[in-house]
């Protein structure tokens, strides 16, 4: 069969086009935006990659047409397949009729750490020998793609909460039926789709009723936007995982905790319902990663793999490509590049970081990218969210619709706000010295301005 996948370099889509390719399908697409580390994937898989949503980027010779969620009504490609009556699919709907049937699901759901929880999973099974297959939403260090069908039972996929396509308003995780769910955590995002914080609700309880009795919903016990989706009804087994105080937001203690053996969470003793099951060393950083490590593990529990046997292999654990990136260091400065979409994923991010660097300085470079960022949901958090950092420079686009000079001014530290990359590269040369450390954040491709930032310290 032969695939035209439009949006096939967004990280989901981009996953999608991976397995198609490994099943056997010839597969093509077409994308507005094309950047790294989807678009080399992409390239190293052999797969032709055109620009932009002409119709005529849809060879006439294919079989289906994948849609991504990004593209919608009026967009030139999708009025030409539906004028033709191509048949076609979403990626969800795709993934869930041609990879999952008679898999066991292990679904990664929530507003923060669902790439991270799901490659710490994928990584664990593996370490177990389970040979699961994948869908990530980003590339994993450690397997160099984002996606794999996999030999094994397991099928453990990155459970986005973002609509399906323009003519599927549901959220993508309700197609994936999983045996076992996490909910990591739920706030407020997404605001060009989603009016409030119940209407997100609403829709991690049509999640929540997929789920079998057989089952298991791996919970969060620290959040209480979680507790009371589980309220709507729950038929399920329930475990919860947690650090803060040891007792969860019922009252009740935590299934599943840890007891942090360094501040910036880089070792910490793993505990299942007051018993010691084994002590986890690792590269990552931060309480949030410390928290994505407990659903990890206890999901990785629920199919019966023995963690104190894979424990171990944590140590040796790389992450994903953008979640606090090191890309390089030149002239005693250290350059990241952060996955950064929302005021909490950067506030826990940066501490993470602080723990680790003690009083070194912290630069970041800020793009406001993910469409809840660019219509200005968040912004009043931004501020807040930078507080660790010990200077800001915020790229303020001229088609940014509200006002970045207010963040900036609300900054803890020193704060600028440029107009372009170019202007953002330059500032920062202007503001860093030896010992510093340079974080660019951002969902986007920031016009490649971290490498481009490295490149210009090591031209001196």
């Amino acid at each position: 069969m032969k695939l035209h996948i439009l949006g096939i370099a967004g990280t989901f889509m981009g996953g999608v086009a991976a397995l198609a390719r490994e099943l056997g399908h010839t597969v093509e697409g077409s994308d507005q935006a094309v950047y790294p580390p989807m678009s080399t994937q992409l390239e190293q898989l052999g797969i032709a990659l055109r620009q932009g949503y002409a119709p005529e980027n849809i060879s006439p010779d294919c079989d289906e047409v994948v849609i991504g969620n990004a593209l919608s009504r009026g967009n030139a490609a999708v009025e030409q397949v539906l004028d033709d009556g191509r048949r076609y699919a979403s990626g969800a709907q795709w993934l869930s009729e041609r990879l999952l049937p008679g898999r066991d699901t292990l679904a990664v759901a929530g507003t923060h750490g669902k790439t991270t929880t799901t490659t710490i999973l994928t990584y664990l099974l593996q370490a177990a020998g389970r040979e699961p297959g994948f869908l990530i939403g980003g590339v994993a260090e450690d397997f160099g793609v984002s996606a794999r069908i996999g030999a094994g039972r397991e099928f453990v996929v990155e459970a986005d909460e973002y609509d399906t396509a323009f003519f599927d308003k549901r959220s993508k995780f309700v197609h994936y039926r999983p045996l076992v769910a996490i909910l990591n955590n739920l706030e407020y995002d997404h605001a060009d789709i989603f009016p409030d914080v119940a209407a997100i609700q609403r829709q991690f309880h049509h999640l929540v009723r997929t789920v079998p009795r057989r089952g298991r919903l791996i919970v969060n016990g620290e959040d209480a936007r979680l507790a009371e989706v589980l309220a709507m009804g729950c038929w399920t087994p329930v475990e919860t995982f947690g650090l803060d105080a040891g007792a969860s937001v019922s009252g009740q203690p935590f299934d599943w905790t840890a007891r942090l053996l360094s501040e910036d969470g880089s070792g910490f003793v793993l505990v299942h319902r007051g018993v010691e099951v084994g002590t986890v060393n690792w590269p990552l950083l931060g309480r949030h990663n410390v928290m994505n490590a407990l659903a990890a593990l206890a999901t990785a529990h629920a199919v019966r793999v023995d963690l104190a046997a894979v424990l171990p292999a944590l140590a040796g654990f790389r992450s994903v490509k953008r979640r606090l990136e090191v890309i390089g260091q030149a002239r005693g400065v250290t350059v990241y590049d952060d996955f950064a979409h929302h005021p909490t994923a950067i506030a826990t991010t940066l501490a993470g970081l602080r723990a680790r660097v003690g009083q070194a300085r912290i630069v970041v470079a800020m793009e406001p990218r993910s469409n809840s960022m660019r219509l200005g949901a968040h912004a009043d958090a931004l501020a807040p969210s930078l507080d660790l950092a010990d200077a800001v420079v915020f790229l303020h686009r001229p088609e940014l619709a509200w006002d970045g000079g207010k963040v900036v001014a609300a900054l803890r530290g020193e704060g600028i706000a440029v107009a372009d990359a170019d202007a953002l590269i330059a500032a920062l040369r202007e503001r860093t010295r030896d010992g510093d450390h340079v974080v660019f954040m951002s969902n986007g491709g920031f016009d490649g301005a971290p490498r481009r930032f490295l490149a210009t310290l090591a031209d001196g």
